[in-house]
């Protein structure tokens, strides 16, 4: 996907330095708990990014059901990782979210986080009325990098289970997903998958971050069978090495005959003298830029295009 390389160019709003994840040094299993510790942000630091937004709620259920996978690359993240991003999608759309604590790597390899999740989404279909919800208006599944990843591969596992039969899910909505590891590159879509190297130096998620966080998961669903998928939503980071596999992934599923939206590439088009310019959503922006920077006009866009992504 080489028409997609200028996608990389940073965005003018974006700052002269961000910081990537991990570092100085070969990143080691030992250096995971204080990398978590860093990426724990302040419950009061969140309460000044995200109270102008928290909106006012009620009404009567049942309401739809949402089960939420968090990022931080199989091993980071937990319950307080999205809180306030849930809390907000639930009052403004409408939903019932349910927000999933799974084990995380290296100490509990996989499959124990897939499993999790598997066992996550059960546990919903199961009690979703206890909580104020009905898979039958509405059962969707979302998840954001590494959590996009699981919640690709739950979607995928619950076609075939009976368990499911009376319960499909409606909509995977995933956001700047991981979908197949790089060893695993399939060889004829080669050419296409060109962004893991190019943007291996980009802020935040970088190529040996993420080379090392896959040493401890690994379920590629790019590689699976996709017929029989429900409607997905995607939203992709021009300056994200994950960028040509998602990228990849949507235009698989549409071949497959599954419904898409794909939010990062055409947003407008319009013809000046006899030339065709088209704006893009959020092209030369890193991985996770809308958790690290909700000031920049592209966040609030991707917030937005979330909340439509959903409905």
């Amino acid at each position: 996907m080489s028409q997609y390389s200028h996608l990389s160019e940073p965005d003018p709003e974006l700052p002269g330095s961000i910081p990537r994840i991990g570092g100085p040094g070969p990143l080691t299993e030992d250096m995971i708990p204080a990398m978590r510790q860093a990426l724990d942000v302040p419950l009061s630091q969140r309460l000044d990014v995200y109270k102008t937004r928290l909106p006012s709620g009620g009404g009567d259920g049942p309401l739809p059901v949402l089960v939420y996978f968090h990022g931080g690359g199989w091993a980071f993240g937990g319950l307080d990782t999205n809180d306030f991003d849930l809390r907000i999608l639930s009052v403004e759309l409408r939903l019932v979210i349910v927000n999933v604590d799974y084990r995380l790597a290296p100490d509990h390899r996989f499959p124990t986080g897939l499993s999790d999740c598997y066992a996550a989404l059960k546990w919903t279909v199961e009690n979703a009325e206890k909580i104020g919800g009905s898979t039958d208006k509405g059962f969707l599944v979302c998840g954001a990098s590494s959590g996009a990843n699981l919640a690709a591969a739950v979607t995928h596992r619950s076609l075939k289970d009976p368990f499911f039969e009376n319960h499909k899910i409606i909509r995977q909505i995933l956001q700047i997903p991981a979908l197949v590891h790089p060893a695993a590159f399939p060889p004829e879509y080669a050419s296409e998958l060109l962004s893991y190297e190019q943007n291996k130096d980009a802020p935040i998620l970088s190529k040996e971050l993420m080379d090392f966080l896959y040493t401890t998961q690994d379920p590629p669903p790019l590689l699976a069978n996709h017929v029989g998928l429900p409607p997905s939503y995607l939203q992709i980071c021009g300056l994200d090495l994950l960028r040509d596999e998602g990228l990849l992934y949507e235009r698989l599923l549409r071949e497959q005959g599954v419904l898409t939206k794909l939010d990062m590439c055409v947003s407008i088009s319009y013809l000046v003298e006899n030339h065709w310019f088209t704006e893009f959503r959020y092209p030369g922006v890193p991985h996770g830029f809308h958790a690290m920077l909700p000031g920049m006009r592209a966040a609030k866009k991707w917030e937005e295009d979330l909340c439509q992504g959903i409905k």
